[in-house]
């Protein structure tokens, strides 16, 4: 039988025809005509399904590549095993390295001081788990069960008992060892190197080279040790905060002593297809300055780019607990676009402990990363290239950051709220004050147009004046640091000590970064990049929150039709003071009982493939007529995709199609292949379509990130691709720490051991 069609394209004819034929071999061999083993990726040959699920699985999942002889349905099997266990582990699970024997190669710059060790860990590699096992050694059992450990966040007591139970089905003078203490003897010489930094409560500073036998701060005088129950007595020994650092250096160095990877990290120098068209930041100008700027950098194409992450997360799965641990993480860039953003990829540099966050002061905690950074830049270290099989001196540049809004002002020093909120513009922010509403609002959108558009002269539909501003060019990163300069940084959250100093500020930033102490950060284009998630997620939230009306989501209301009035806009619009209630007239943008019904079926009839988006029947309340529990990833979905579809027989045209406009400019921002020739185009579209939204909807509604919206085209043509600038990939690696967590009371040690 031809199987080579079930390897072909899931849309074609051909593979079409492969199911079909697979799944009438095998009900003609199966002794059960409803249902049979399904062989789709995902299912495994592990699960009975009826023929028609078994297809639907065949077309979504894809049939497992690594089934290459039908063994469960029927077919005679060859000498050995149907399949490759190794082979199948590895494709499934992403081993980080080729085999067990290149693993223990790889650590072998770790046992250097200690060559038993070293020969000790070989044998392990090379020893059968028992007499006569052919696909597991020690090590590589050890290994793959470790994995599924860390996958499924199993307790170390319930993988003793489970090394205990498998040693005992295991053929006598097996090599299992028998609890996870034994365990951890082996591993832990394969393990990465991790330092624990003790820190000041109030975050002034770190306890590491001149003040690594300091007692207490010498800022705040805080104590280094945490106190009793009492609150009297120092439990010395016992640190009040603690960092823990995964030092990125023996993990560069250990990504290269695998042939596989090592032939990855150089893809963007030798396999990237040039047409004019931008895949992978290596195609954007940001990357041809590093090359252009340092050429003996860019000559050496094993050099790595990095881009680094930082955020907040709840530990804990109680949504009731305030703590927050901070993780940085760091990405590589020199991996193809489909490697970059994997998890396998992903490295946890930094783990800040709680309960607070680090806030303005997480420079304190960086220092250790960007000493290392500034090592790598200066200097490198001699690394060992497996797959050319010669030492290099291996060099780092970190090309930008990828933060949420909140992050962003606190890694780049800039003031992210306020009149001068946005950290492009500056100095030259378009805001004002709302007397009622109490907050600030961006408009001025028309300030990016171009000089003879009609927009500029209306008055009336906008703030009551005619436009005759422009746009400031952003400013460089030397002239941010000679604005910065002049700032005195003060460390730690002690409001005593804060009080007395006499600290130095500007009107748009906060602190000197620390990322400047590195040679090259202000020459870059992009030092911090605006999270295109939270920016979409946000905006969204708001339209669905100020279409439906929905409490606390809203931007329109009382507050808001005063504010109208008070700037004499729209004054139809004010609100009426009747005898017993206060009535709100009705605007273009607002729904009817009736259009909120069919809006809200319309979102809960949808029916989408499995796992493009949550269930939207669970999220659409019939009865009060709102959304629920939206995730990022289903704002996501409805921005790009559903709102317009959504909307087709509710609104005025002129209102629907603004908000079209907007998601059709989301979408076309995702998209994964960036075609600069028509980023222009797409600049000068999303300026009008936020100046049509500035004519329907009220001042109130324009926050911070509908402002943001109008520099994102300017970063995707500095940086390339959004998608491998977002936060999706980072929030799902910190969803994934999370489940590390077993003990309630030092979560911030259950993620940094496992």
């Amino acid at each position: 039988m031809d199987r080579s069609r079930m390897s072909k394209d899931r849309r074609s004819k051909d593979y079409t025809d492969g199911v079909e034929s697979f799944i009438v071999f095998a009900l003609q061999h199966s002794s059960s005509k409803n249902s049979i083993k399904c062989p789709c990726f995902q299912c495994g040959n592990m699960i009975f399904h009826t023929s028609q699920k078994i297809r639907e699985h065949l077309f979504f999942y894809g049939i497992d590549q690594s089934y290459h002889t039908w063994y469960w349905h029927g077919e005679a099997a060859p000498s050995g095993p149907p399949t490759n266990r190794a082979e199948r582990h590895d494709k499934v699970h992403f081993n980080d390295v080729d085999s067990t024997i290149e693993m223990v190669q790889a650590a072998h710059d770790d046992c250097k001081n200690d060559p038993e060790l070293f020969q000790t860990l070989l044998e392990d590699a090379q020893k059968p788990l028992y007499p006569g096992c052919r696909n597991f050694t020690k090590l590589f059992a050890l290994v793959t069960l470790y994995n599924l450990k860390a996958r499924y966040g199993w307790s170390d007591k319930s993988f003793s008992e489970l090394l205990r139970i498998l040693g005992d089905m295991f053929p006598l003078n097996n090599e299992l060892p028998l609890s996870m203490y034994e365990a951890k003897k082996t591993l832990n010489t394969l393990g990465m190197e991790s330092e624990k930094i003790h820190a000041c409560p109030n975050d002034c500073i770190l306890y590491r080279n001149e003040l690594n036998d300091a007692s207490s701060c010498p800022t705040c005088g805080t104590s280094r040790w945490k106190l009793d129950r009492t609150r009297t007595k120092k439990r010395k020994g016992v640190p009040a905060k603690v960092m823990w650092y995964f030092p990125p250096i023996p993990r560069f160095k250990r990504l290269f002593q695998s042939r596989k990877i090592a032939k990855d990290l150089i893809w963007h120098a030798q396999e990237k297809e040039f047409d004019g068209k931008m895949r992978h930041p290596s195609d954007s100008p940001s990357w041809k300055l590093v090359d252009h700027r340092w050429p003996d950098f860019a000559s050496e194409p094993r050099n790595l780019r990095l881009a680094i992450s930082a955020d907040g997360i709840n530990p804990h799965s109680s949504m009731s607990s305030r703590h927050s641990c901070w993780p940085v993480i760091m990405v590589i860039y020199n991996l193809p676009p489909w490697l970059c953003m994997k998890r396998k990829f992903m490295m946890l540099s930094l783990l800040i402990s709680g309960p607070r966050q680090p806030g303005n002061d997480i420079d304190v905690y960086l220092a250790p990363l960007l000493d290392d950074l500034k090592m790598l830049w200066d200097e490198g270290v001699e690394s060992y290239d497996a797959h050319r099989q010669e030492l290099f001196t291996l060099r780092v540049v970190l090309l930008w950051t990828i933060n949420d809004f909140p992050a962003y002002g606190n890694l780049s020093s800039c003031v992210v709220k306020g009149y001068f909120a946005c950290p492009i513009c500056g100095e030259d922010t378009y805001s004002h004050r709302l007397k009622h509403g109490k907050k600030n609002f961006y408009t001025g959108h028309r300030r990016f147009l171009p000089c003879n558009h009609p927009f500029r002269k209306q008055k009336k539909a906008f703030n009551g004046e005619q436009e005759f501003g422009s746009t400031s060019q952003p400013l460089s990163g030397e002239e941010i640091l000679r604005k910065i300069d002049v700032i005195c940084n003060s460390w730690g959250k002690n409001k005593i000590t804060r009080g007395k100093l006499n600290v130095k500020t500007t009107n748009c930033w906060k602190k000197k970064s620390i990322f400047f102490d590195l040679e090259y950060w202000k020459y870059l284009h992009v030092r911090h990049n605006l999270d295109v998630m939270h920016i979409e997620k946000n905006v969204c939230e708001s339209i669905i929150g100020t279409l439906l009306n929905i409490p606390g989501k809203t931007k329109d209301g009382l507050n808001s039709r005063l504010d109208l009035v008070e700037m004499g806009l729209r004054c139809e619009l004010g609100p009426r003071f009747e005898s017993n209630r206060t009535y709100l007239p009705p605007t273009c943008y607002t729904l009817s009982k009736v259009e909120k019904k069919v809006f809200c079926q319309t979102l809960s009839q949808l029916k989408v493939p499995e796992g493009y988006c949550s269930n939207m029947r669970n999220l659409v309340s019939m009865e009060d007529l709102k959304l629920y529990g939206l995730k990022s990833h289903d704002y996501h979905a409805l921005m790009q995709q559903l709102l317009p579809v959504s909307l087709q027989s509710v609104l005025p045209k002129h209102v629907r199609h603004a908000i079209c406009r907007l998601s059709f400019f989301f979408n076309a921002l995702c998209s994964k292949v960036v075609d600069v020739a028509a980023l222009d185009k797409l600049q000068n579209d999303v300026v009008v379509t936020l100046c049509l939204l500035e004519k329907y909807f009220p001042p109130s509604f324009f926050d911070i990130m509908f402002h943001l919206i109008v520099h994102l085209v300017r970063e995707v043509r500095l940086c390339g691709p959004v998608y491998l600038r977002w936060m999706y990939p980072f929030e799902r690696f910190m969803k994934f720490l999370k489940g590390y967590v077993r003990n309630r009371n030092r979560p911030e040690g259950c993620i940094a051991e496992c």
